[in-house]
């Protein structure tokens, strides 16, 4: 990794834009991977991209016409979706809806997150009323046309439309699903009386059955699409200009890649664009064909993602909510937490300690970055604790200054809570691996998994600090700690699938459903994936009265519909998730589901040689271990050292050029057959020792 060599092309390029760094992976045809790191630049995120090309360019001695004309695969994970809807700096919206239902985007569900709490105000909707205009017309239960749609209603909200300086336009008539005429000639109108560069089709962003979800997802795409696709495009057309041979990938929600043509009308996929990446890199963590149970817990600047791979698969969800706003979009099953190394630790006026959920971001970031940052960050209290040195980080990104460090923790949190620097940062690690382990609990154990059976993932530039220490208290046996930790999201983008997501709402009992009717609506959305080289099938299935439906994946080779096959299958995950399930229910089908994949051909990285002789430390440092060990003089080993074969007995720090690693006195570090550092947890335990960590 990082070799001193001039990369073999043609190479790949995978950048991840996040809140503090923007990532980059460059991996050559012969397997080969480097890394580069730059900050961030929110006010334009395509600055940060182009930033850390020309620092790989500068690093590689190439001009960066050569670095981008000899890339053969250019994928992208990006914020901007999301900061758009998080900062509230997206399109002025307005809405078509079929007379009557004007007001179903702010009604909502009328479900709470928190139904203890009735006070908190639902976020501001994206459309106000005056710009929600209702339009004659209206498709039956059935699919049939109960009413035309009246032309005149359409013309009449586009001139309205106008004169308020409306810039997009989402359109959401009643069961559409099952027939999108209405809304495709309402937007054919809207083209007609000016109103048709920016508009979205529920029934073409996402054709699920439920007024208020399909509306808002619609409106969300309205109110994003005008400044995310402008930004691909132009970021596009840029990278072309200087030599970029194919038009770059994105990565969607669902984990997989797809153009910037495909997505140009459905930016909303894009909202979990960066992390969804996981899936790619959890597959690369994985031996080929290996079936693997993982969790990951993904620590950037910002925030931590925690993300779920059992036996290979990651969970999709049908929905998510940002920011208060609900979509429906097949996404990755992510849990996020303000949780990273620049997450700020404060005390409040009750003379009480938290961390987060607010963090210091790219600038001013922690204090010890010397860009004016004053408020004491995890980074902060890293370094106070001697598990971070002063100096350059994430391979010169930023300098450490561990002066401006101590004083922060110091002011901030030290003298408020009358603690020593050193314990007010122990209590700051302390805290912030609680919080991690509720995180990582929030889709493990609540979901019905044994942690003990699964390997912790610690992944993004902080992740390996935290992963040993997490992994014991989750009670997991093992916690990998990826040598590219720093860029993993960056390196997943390149293991990612292409992939497309088709859906149909189908509704039927499964026991009396023909299956001549199931297999020709299959084939219909598979022929809308022809270009996939695999085909996958699913249902959405629940029990009769049932609300949410459960995913049910079929076999690769299931083509004919084995009705006792998918209750099984129904039954077992319903088992999982619920604690119970209904012997001989009626189970609806809701929903068929198509997944259209195509995997990028990945050459296997070069052989590791194995470790010849004991490895010598760069340095002992004096380092605060943990509550039962305190301070202790502890090896720091440079991670160019550690090949393939080495064990070593923690508590050790491992220095990499993008990340920090840290194993714990109880445990034992392997570098396993990927070169990545596997820790055994507990597994240095002396004999009839408990293993209990107090």
């Amino acid at each position: 990794m990082d070799s001193v060599t001039s990369p073999t092309p043609p190479w790949r390029i995978g950048v991840d834009v996040g809140g503090t760094f923007t990532d980059m992976v460059l991996r050559d045809s012969a397997g080969s991977v480097r890394i580069f790191k730059a900050p961030s630049v929110p006010a334009d995120p395509s600055e940060g991209v182009l930033g850390v090309l020309r620092l790989a360019a500068q690093r590689l001695d190439l001009p960066l016409t050569e670095l981008l004309r000899s890339c053969a695969l250019f994928v992208h994970g990006s914020t901007v979706a999301t900061n758009t809807i998080l900062e509230k700096k997206g399109a002025r919206v307005g809405m078509l809806t079929t007379e009557g239902f004007r007001d179903s985007l702010e009604i909502r569900r009328g479900i709470r997150e928190n139904q203890w709490d009735h006070r908190a105000p639902f976020p501001e909707v994206l459309v106000p009323r005056y710009l929600r205009l209702p339009v004659r017309g209206r498709i039956s239960s059935d699919g049939s046309e109960a009413a035309p749609l009246e032309a005149a209603d359409v013309g009449a909200a586009a001139s309205t439309f106008a004169a308020e300086g409306v810039e997009s336009v989402a359109v959401c008539l009643f069961n559409s699903f099952l027939d999108g005429a209405h809304e495709r000639a309402a937007g054919a109108e809207l083209e007609r009386n000016g109103m048709g560069q920016w508009v979205s089709l529920s029934s073409e962003v996402m054709p699920t059955m439920g007024e208020y979800e399909r509306g808002s997802t619609a409106v969300v795409n309205a109110y994003i699409a005008p400044k995310v696709t402008g930004y691909l495009q132009a970021l596009d057309r840029q990278l072309r200009q200087l030599g970029l041979p194919n038009s770059l990938l994105l990565l969607q929600s669902n984990g997989g890649a797809v153009s910037v043509d495909q997505v140009a009308a459905r930016p909303v996929m894009l909202v979990l664009s960066g992390p969804a990446a996981g899936v790619g890199a959890l597959k690369g963590c994985a031996g080929p064909g290996e079936a693997a149970n993982f969790i990951s817990m993904e620590i950037g600047g910002t925030s931590c993602d925690v993300m779920v791979m059992a036996k290979g698969e990651v969970p999709i969800a049908d929905s998510l909510v940002i920011d208060g706003y609900h979509l429906t979009t097949p996404s990755v099953e992510i849990h996020t937490v303000g949780a990273g190394g620049g997450t700020i630790a404060w005390v409040d006026s009750a003379g009480l300690l938290h961390v987060g959920p607010q963090g210091a971001g790219a600038r001013p970031g922690p204090a010890a970055y010397g860009l004016g940052g004053e408020q004491p960050t995890v980074t902060d209290a890293q370094l106070v604790l001697g598990r971070l040195q002063p100096g350059p980080l994430a391979g010169g990104a930023v300098t450490l200054d561990g002066t401006l460090a101590r004083k922060a923790i110091e002011t901030k949190l030290a003298k408020p809570l009358g603690l020593s620097v050193e314990e007010a940062a122990a209590g700051v690690i302390r805290l912030l691996e609680q919080n991690l382990l509720h995180a990582v609990e929030r889709l493990s154990s609540e979901r019905g998994h044994n942690p003990s059976t699964f390997t912790l993932v610690a992944a993004g530039g902080a992740g390996p600090m935290h992963g040993a220490s997490v992994a014991r208290a989750l009670g997991c046996r093992r916690a990998l700690l990826p040598r590219a930790a720093g860029a993993f999201c960056a390196m997943g983008m390149l293991q990612s699938d292409v992939r497309q997501d088709y859906l149909k709402v189908f509704i039927a009992d499964l026991d009396t459903v023909e299956p001549d009717a199931v297999g020709a609506a299959f084939a219909e959305l598979e022929t809308r994936a022809a270009d996939a080289r695999l085909k996958e099938r699913e249902f959405d299935l629940r029990y009769e009265g049932q609300q949410w439906p459960v995913r049910v994946a079929l076999g690769p080779l299931d083509t004919t519909l084995d009705k006792a096959d998918v209750r099984a299958r129904f039954e077992s995950e319903h088992q999982r998730l619920y604690g119970h399930i209904q012997p001989h229910g009626r189970i609806d089908i809701t929903a068929l589901r198509v997944i259209g994949r195509t995997p990028l051909d990945w050459t296997p990285p070069a052989a590791q040689s194995p470790q010849q002789s004991p490895p010598l430390p760069r340095e002992t440092r004096r380092v605060w271990v943990d509550a039962t060990h305190g301070w202790q003089d502890v090896p720091v080993y440079g991670g160019e050292a550690l090949r393939p074969g080495c064990k070593l007995a923690g508590p050790l720090l491992i220095e990499e050029r993008t990340t920090t690693a840290f194993v714990g006195p109880r445990d034992l570090l392997e570098i396993d057959s990927r070169d990545d550092f596997l820790v055994h947890v507990n597994a240095a335990l002396p004999p009839h020792s408990d293993g209990e960590e107090s």
